[in-house]
């Protein structure tokens, strides 16, 4: 499907039109046609699917349609991080280039206080988007900063992860303010049962969208160390004795751990940089610039790099320890072998993390492949993998499938309309 076949506005086509994008992604295709219509929208996608635009497109074309009160904040996007906040409002600046009339901010964490007035006054006097991290948007709330009677949209962007760092309450308590007719949008690259939880909760009668994972790119050369967790430093000191490693990140899901690999690295010499939720916000955009830039070699960081962040130079990815699951592992080893280029991709496997290794494996539908340990490491446990007992997940959501007909575009009966 064509953007220029669905029902988006002239100014926001001709912004597309100048970014070169033709053709909508899948998520897209789905998504679009149904947010124009009102509905609410529960949708399952990986990073990398288009899933920013898939929200902000129609958004955006409503509020500039008109209809929406020009001194309220008509839409409120929340963001796990504020790396991805500020990669929203980004792609924001780029989609709403011909639309004079909609304003945006974008309210994080970490700042100094010439910003925290900045989002102040832009909340007060009503921006029409706003794109916030909870904890933030929770403090602008508690300081009466925040008006959020008359939101028409409320988006949950990475619900899976924000729940994961733990902002289940701080939604809800957002969610709390919002007028009882609004439109929700929730993304989310998996879900588990909490998400589905959550999503009873926020959304009404949502139309299902489900895009699978795909599978990651063949040009990513991926390959594992199977070993003992003592042995995984010794890896690391092997890997970067033996090649002049250049543009790579290593992830641990532990911010601990990141800590400690960047003080091994820093002792070899290495030329590095870590990134994790310690950090202040201006520390982060420091990281990032700098290794964006090239001015910084290694990269070492949680998970918070692996979802929403585009560097398309990266030529290798090290798991230090294995993801929980194989959406995770796509995602972070693909921050490789972007733009065209090829990529590696290594694993790092103890005995605790062998069976989710199998997992990911049987997802790929393939035996990744398995280095022999370096020298002076001593031997390495053999690669067992034990079955055990999944609890079975009922009440799955499963994608709607429904494909848009033609004719005018026009708010279903029973349906929320726009405010006037």
């Amino acid at each position: 499907m064509k953007f220029e076949e669905t029902y988006l506005n002239d100014n926001i086509l001709d912004a597309l039109y100048d970014m070169r994008f033709e053709d909508c992604t899948p998520i897209q295709a789905r998504c679009i046609p149904e947010i124009l219509d009102y509905h609410d929208i529960i949708g399952v996608a990986q990073t990398g699917t288009g899933k920013t635009a898939a929200y902000l497109l129609p958004i955006l074309s409503m509020l500039d349609d008109g209809g929406y009160p020009k001194d309220a904040i008509n839409c409120i996007i929340m963001s796990p991080t504020r790396e991805l906040a500020q990669q929203i409002d980004q792609a924001m600046q780029g989609f709403g280039y011909y639309l004079d009339g909609v304003s945006s901010v974008a309210v994080y964490g970490g700042n100094d206080g010439n910003r925290y007035d900045q989002e102040m006054k832009s909340l007060k006097m009503g921006a029409d988007v706003v794109i916030a991290t909870p904890g933030r948007l929770i403090s602008h709330i508690r300081m009466g900063n925040v008006d959020l009677s008359r939101v028409s949209f409320f988006v949950l962007d990475e619900a899976d992860r924000m729940l994961d760092m733990g902002f289940s309450d701080d939604i809800l308590q957002i969610a709390s303010h919002l007028p009882q007719e609004h439109q929700t949008i929730m993304f989310s690259a998996t879900m588990p049962d909490k998400i589905q939880q959550l999503a009873k909760t926020l959304l009404h009668h949502p139309v299902e969208v489900k895009i699978a994972v795909s599978k990651p790119a063949e040009k990513i050369q991926q390959s594992a160390f199977i070993c003992h967790e003592s042995q995984k430093a010794g890896i690391i000191k092997h890997l970067f004795q033996t090649d002049q490693l250049k543009r790579v990140i290593i992830f641990s899901g532990k911010k601990d751990k990141v800590k400690d690999i960047y003080r091994d690295l820093t002792r070899m010499h290495i030329n590095c940089c870590q990134m994790h939720s310690d950090l202040t916000q201006q520390e982060r955009d420091e990281v990032m610039y700098a290794f964006k830039a090239g001015q910084k070699d290694v990269l070492v960081a949680t998970d918070i790099v692996a979802r929403g962040i585009d560097i398309d130079d990266i030529r290798m990815v090290i798991n230090y320890d294995v993801p929980h699951d194989a959406e995770d592992y796509v995602h972070r080893i693909g921050r490789t072998a972007r733009a065209e280029r090829d990529g590696i991709a290594i694993t790092l496997v103890c005995e605790a993390d062998m069976y989710r290794f199998h997992l990911i494996e049987k997802f790929l539908e393939k035996d990744i492949e398995k280095n022999p340990l370096p020298d002076g490491l001593g031997e390495a446990p053999a690669y067992i993998v034990e079955e055990r007992k999944k609890k079975s997940r009922a009440g799955r959501w499963h994608s709607h499938g429904n494909k848009r007909r033609g004719g005018k575009r026009k708010p279903q009966k029973n349906k929320r309309t726009k405010k006037e």
